[in-house]
Formats: structure tokens, C-alpha cells, sequence
């Protein structure tokens, strides 16, 4: 049986902040029902955690923790959820505070969680074949592991889930973090920097991306974050396994947050809206489309596009929501827009899970315009609960919306290639006399309604991953369950 680790900074249900909890909560579960395979989770013990999960933690044992001249004490929790084993890491000092990222010693917060796990598992019962770190909080776990070898024969797999955030640290403090020769700083040294990100990338036997297209992208330097070099580099390790999404949490049948449930009815979802409507106090128009945002307020989430062509769309018959925080100049845009458009646009400039679902419950398309997407969450959510995606094609968009031809009859979205808000207004006008010619538009949610994101086939893509690695031959037997 391989055994494999997961190493990350969040993961649901227990802390969250965005996608890459989601990945966390769910793809150790769809990799469970492959018998061949135990995969666990380390995590850090956060202050955030409710006390209800804290609860039911039970503790295992104490670490000092060497972070270069410093000698911290690590106390290591389990929990069993979901019959999948979940580790936490506590340390008063870089985990007691309020929120899990942001601070000015993030570098060093999880430079002490890497040397933590890598502590970790010369004194646990559980001795992994694989590690696998996701993103710059974990990715030193692989660097650690690589040069210390704490379990003989350790394989690594880093997943990049976001290039941009890297973890950069001054050169100048390796000797204060890290208890290694100065060979080892080339490996992590990156334009003058020390970046956590690179020193996953440089060590780990394998390197994984969130979508193919997002893999392909990375290795070019518009999308390269400036690693696209190493990235070039180790290309021959590099793999774009596309997310997927747990259909149990996200299923407009059962989901407990939307006032009526529904599987593909059209009547159920204008059902949806008029609640949606009456609880925001916002003019109901059942024969206007609606159409959402639910974003992080970002450049990267395409709204200097939107900022130059949304009114110009708002002359039609059409109403526009956004959900999101961010920004300040986004969002005093989407104030203004709303003072001058009451009946037309409501900004709920917050973030809330239960009204993100009961948007994308209410509403006929989502508007996702990103500048770049490494896979995206958003797109795959709307899909499920039946609401059409416009989509920029990028990273796990393009994988993942396929731009309805009228012709053929095919398509499951609409979407533009170029950064260029031209194109999106185009995108969005098509989207409108699509909606309003019936024929078309039933077509376009036959296609919607009979596809599905789920992490079955991704979890097969890192079963052979992983035996890639280990040089197992072995069978991988799978339950066959469809429920993530």
C-alpha cells in the first residue's frame, strides 16, 4: 500500500480562505476509495479552527523544532474525518492569531511548519512513500525532505495551485531559518530572493499543475510569475492534472443553503431568484437575465475589463450581482454602479458561502473574464448548479468551457480568447441573444445539465502518478464511486 502525505496550509471543513482548501478537503476522500492508497493531511493547528473540531482532536506528542538558532516546541494533534487521518500542527507563537495569512513573518511562520513536518515524521507511526506539498507554504516540506531524508526513499510532488505567490524571504536570513549547509541555498535562491516556491520546485521528483492548459501556460513568460525558466527546466516532471469538484458538498438537490432544491428545472431556479431577490431587496425582473460575479475583487479576476465595458451592457434588459470583496478601486466601482443603476445592480461587497450557492442557484450566467486562472472554482460550481459560464480562455476555464456553437450544438459556456474587453462585451452580447432565442437556449442547457467536474478521473491521474514513483506495479483497485 502507498502511503502518501498531503502538506498544505488550509483544508476543509476545518480552515479556509480558497481553492486550495476545497482541493484539500476533497481529494484525499476520492483518493480513499482506491484501496491500494492511505492518504493523510498535515495542517497547521490555527487559532481559527472552531472549537467544535478542536474538540475532537486527540494529541500525540511534542517536538522541539530547530528554525535555524531557534528552538520552537511543536504539538502534534489527529483527528479521523471521514475516515481519512488529518494531523495539526500547534505552535502558540506563529499559529495563535487572528486569520492564517498576511503577516509580515508568513515566510517564517511557514518555514517553521515545514521544518515541523519534516520533525514530525521521524516520530509518528505513519511513514509515507510520498509527500505531497501544495503551494509556497508547504513547498519547503519538499526541500527539507529532500536534503534530510527523515524516511528512506521519500518521494516528493509539489502542486503549484497558484504561481504568483511564492513565499520570498531575504537572502540574508537563510542562517537564521534554516540549519543547512550553504550548498543548499543555489537550490532556493531566486533573483536575489530566497523563494519557498522555488525550493519545492528545484527538489521535487514531480511537479503538478491544477489544469493541463495552466501547466502549458507557466512555462512561457507572461503567465511564468519570472519562474519560468525552472519551470522550462523541469517541464519533463511537470503535469496539469485538472481539479474537480466534490458533488456532494456542491449539489443543488440536497444543498441545505438554497431555499428550494432542484436538479435541472429552470422553474425551480427562477423559484431560487425571486427569494434571492426578495432577501436583497432587489427589483425581481423574471424576464431579464441575471447574470453574477462571485470573485475576489483582483486584477487577476478580470475587472479592469469589466470596469470599461459593464455599463455599456447595462442598456440592455439585463441584471448584474456581485459577491466579493477586494480592491478599493473595484470596489467603489461597483458602489457607483449601483447608486446609478438600483434596479439593475446589486454589490455585496462581503463574502458570505450560503449566498454564494443561493447566487449561483438564481442566476442564468456567471461572468468570469480572468486575466489568468489556474484552474477555478467558480466556473465548475456554476456548472453544477446549472448556470452558464463566460469565461476568458485561460488555465482551468479553457479546460473546462467549451464555447457554444450554434452551429453544431456543442458547447457548455461561451468564452473570448484575448485580454481585451471588446472581446467580452462581444462574449456578452452573444451570451444575451442566446438567451433569447429558445431553440438555442435549451440546447446550450441540455449540454450544461449533462456535464459534470468530478475527482474521480483526477484521482486516477495521481493513483498513477504516485506509482510512477514508487515503481509500484501493483493494481490500484477502485471502489468506482462517482461522488466527488
Amino acid at each position: 500500500m502507498e502511503k502518501v502525505l498531503f502538506v498544505a496550509s488550509e483544508g476543509t471543513p476545518f480552515i479556509k480562505t480558497g481553492g486550495l482548501a476545497d482541493v484539500i478537503g476533497s481529494l484525499p476522500q476520492a483518493l480513499k476509495t482506491f484501496e491500494d492508497l492511505d492518504v493523510r493531511v498535515m495542517l497547521p493547528y490555527y487559532d481559527e479552527i472552531s472549537e467544535e473540531w478542536k474538540d475532537n482532536m486527540t494529541y500525540l506528542t511534542s517536538l522541539d523544532v530547530q528554525v535555524g538558532w531557534r528552538n520552537q516546541e511543536a504539538t502534534i494533534y489527529t483527528l479521523n474525518y471521514q475516515d481519512c487521518i488529518y494531523y495539526f500542527i500547534e505552535n502558540d507563537y506563529y499559529f495563535t492569531r487572528k486569520g492564517i495569512y498576511g503577516y509580515y513573518d508568513d515566510g517564517e511562520r511557514f518555514v517553521f511548519f515545514c521544518h515541523a513536518v519534516i520533525e514530525a515524521l521521524k516520530h509518528l507511526d505513519f511513514q509515507p512513500d510520498i509527500l505531497h506539498a501544495h503551494d509556497w507554504q508547504a513547498a519547503l516540506s519538499v526541500m527539507l525532505a529532500k536534503i534530510t531524508q527523515p524516511v528512506p526513499n521519500l518521494k516528493t510532488v509539489l502542486t503549484i495551485h497558484n504561481l504568483k505567490y511564492q513565499g520570498l524571504m531575504p537572502v540574508d536570513i537563510y542562517d537564521d531559518f534554516f540549519q543547512l549547509g550553504r550548498e543548499h541555498i543555489a537550490g532556493m535562491e531566486w533573483n536575489g530572493m530566497l523563494n519557498s516556491l522555488k525550493g519545492g520546485l528545484f527538489h521535487a521528483d514531480k511537479i503538478t499543475t491544477v489544469s493541463p492548459t495552466y501547466a502549458v501556460e507557466i512555462k512561457d513568460p507572461y503567465y511564468g510569475e519570472n519562474l519560468d525558466r525552472i519551470i522550462k527546466d523541469r517541464e519533463k516532471d511537470l503535469i496539469g492534472i485538472l481539479n474537480g469538484i466534490d458533488t456532494k458538498e456542491y449539489n443543488p438537490m440536497t444543498d441545505t443553503h438554497l431555499p428550494v432544491n432542484y436538479r435541472t428545472a429552470r422553474s425551480k431556479k427562477q423559484e431560487n431568484r425571486l427569494l434571492l431577490h426578495e432577501e436583497l431587496n432587489f427589483t425581481y425582473q423574471p424576464e431579464a437575465p441575471l447574470y453574477i460575479m462571485v470573485t475576489r475583487l483582483v486584477e487577476q479576476k478580470g475587472l479592469h475589463l469589466v470596469q470599461h465595458i459593464l455599463e455599456d451592457f447595462l442598456q440592455e434588459d439585463i441584471q448584474f450581482i456581485v459577491l466579493g470583496t477586494g480592491e478599493q478601486e473595484f470596489e467603489d466601482y461597483f458602489r457607483y454602479l449601483e447608486d446609478k443603476y438600483p434596479e439593475k445592480v446589486k454589490s455585496l461587497l462581503t463574502f458570505s458561502e450560503a449566498l454564494a450557492r443561493r447566487l449561483y442557484a438564481s442566476a442564468d450566467f456567471l461572468v468570469m473574464p480572468s486575466q489568468f486562472e489556474p484552474c477555478g472554482l467558480s466556473q465548475l460550481i456554476a456548472l453544477q448548479y446549472k448556470t452558464v459560464p463566460i469565461v476568458r480562455e485561460t488555465g482551468g476555464l479553457k479546460d473546462t468551457v467549451t464555447a457554444f456553437n450554434e452551429e453544431t450544438g456543442e458547447g457548455n459556456g461561451f468564452s473570448f480568447t484575448n485580454y481585451n474587453a471588446h472581446e467580452l462585451l462581444h462574449v456578452l452580447h452573444y451570451s444575451l441573444s442566446t438567451y433569447k432565442d429558445e431553440e438555442k437556449w435549451k440546447q446550450l442547457i441540455k449540454n450544461v445539465n449533462k456535464g459534470a467536474f468530478t475527482w474521480k478521473q483526477s484521482a486516477k491521474q495521481y493513483s498513477k502518478l504516485y506509482q510512477e514513483l514508487t515503481g509500484s506495479v501493483k493494481q490500484l483497485v477502485s471502489a468506482g464511486s462517482d461522488s466527488f
